[in-house]
């Protein structure tokens, strides 16, 4: 497979990333936090596209991981630490909160630059920075 079709693909699985985020609704902050409000105004809408993801993952992962190898790689890059430590309950809490304060996690966050929000972009920058402090620290 040539290059270009493969920054095609990923292209369009992007876009269909990004699609898929606008039509659920993952990327508009107020639904986000209305679904994070469970003991408030709960909204219930982020749970079914949370079960289809669920699903799908379920369904397919094994599919491929029975490959020999990915399409576009030698080899597959799964995690190989399994412990789990005071960095990642910390790390995990973090992005929790993060995300029930802004309602945005990394995916959407970026899918909704084309909005032209100053706040996602806030976000955005941000999360870089704490991305870069964070690979400056890391064992």
């Amino acid at each position: 497979m040539t290059k270009l079709a493969e920054y095609l693909i990923v292209l369009l699985a992007g876009l269909l990333f990004g699609i898929g985020l606008a039509l659920s609704g993952m990327n508009d902050t107020k639904i986000v936090q209305g679904f994070l409000d469970i003991f408030g105004l709960w909204d219930s809408r982020l749970i079914f596209v949370m079960l289809g993801a669920l699903i799908v993952t379920i369904v397919v992962f094994p599919l491929i991981l029975k490959r020999k190898q990915p399409l576009f790689d030698s080899s597959f890059h799964l995690p190989t630490f399994i412990k789990i430590d005071r960095k990642l309950v910390i790390g995990s809490a973090m992005f929790g909160i993060g995300w029930g304060l802004v309602g945005y996690c990394p995916g959407p966050a970026i899918a909704s630059i084309s909005y032209g929000y100053w706040q996602t972009m806030v976000f955005i920058v941000s999360m870089l920075a704490g991305a870069f402090i964070c690979s400056k620290t890391t064992d």
